[in-house]
């Protein structure tokens, strides 16, 4: 089964018709007003439709941190994305609220260092709680770090303790990728900052580099 890709941080057309063009199953648009990746809601909504006007198959994925309730409706109401993604602190309880709240599909990312922080993962997949997990590396602690898109891989055999269905995020490149597939054998992989040619400006063709290397990869 040819491995699913997801770029990230998309925000301009130029970045999102790289990535559909090259075949990518999932695009991400971030709200965090922090992140140089991140788009308004009328923006996203506009890359969306885009999106969505290509290829109806695409997936388009929120990302989210810490998000309120009102941001949270909002975006639900305007984007309608199809996975809202919750990259923050949030609890499985509080995850558990946004999907009935919003009813979409939710993925929660897990910054990991240690196997005991992959296998604590699993309280995310209660019923009603997280559809999928994402693994991304930890942050580093310097003020101002975010909480993704920072470039920094993990030691992907922490995952050999992991035995679902899962998302592979945190310093992935187009050299590094098929390795990384290889290694863990992940049904999906996540790219943001490697792919960009500075923070926030998505390179297009680094995108098709990513997407060549990722679709060819083999599976353990």
């Amino acid at each position: 089964m040819t491995v699913q890709v997801k770029i990230c941080g998309i925000s301009t057309e130029a970045a999102l018709d790289a990535a559909i063009g090259g075949g990518a199953d999932y695009v991400g648009l971030v709200s965090y007003p922090k992140s140089p990746r991140h788009v308004e809601p009328p923006l996203a909504q506009r890359l969306a439709a885009h999106a969505r006007s290509k290829r109806a198959d695409i997936q388009v994925v929120a990302l989210v941190v810490d998000a309120d309730d009102r941001t949270l409706r909002t975006l639900n109401e305007s984007v309608k994305p199809d996975i809202i993604q919750l990259h923050g602190s949030e609890t499985p309880e509080r995850v558990g609220v946004i999907a009935a709240m919003t009813g979409r599909a939710i993925w929660k990312a897990v910054s990991v260092s240690s196997r005991d922080g992959v296998v604590a993962a699993g309280a995310y997949l209660r019923p009603g709680c997280a559809d999928l997990i994402l693994f991304d590396a930890k942050p580093s602690d310097a003020a101002g770090a975010l909480p993704g898109g920072n470039g920094l891989a993990f030691d992907w055999r922490m995952l050999d303790a992991w035995s679902r269905p899962f998302v592979l995020a945190g310093g992935l490149t187009p050299g590094n990728v098929a390795a990384a597939i290889e290694l863990t054998g992940a049904p999906i992989v996540d790219v943001s900052s490697g792919v960009e040619s500075a923070p926030g400006v998505k390179d297009p063709e680094l995108i098709r580099r990513f997407l060549d290397a990722a679709k060819t990869a083999k599976q353990r």
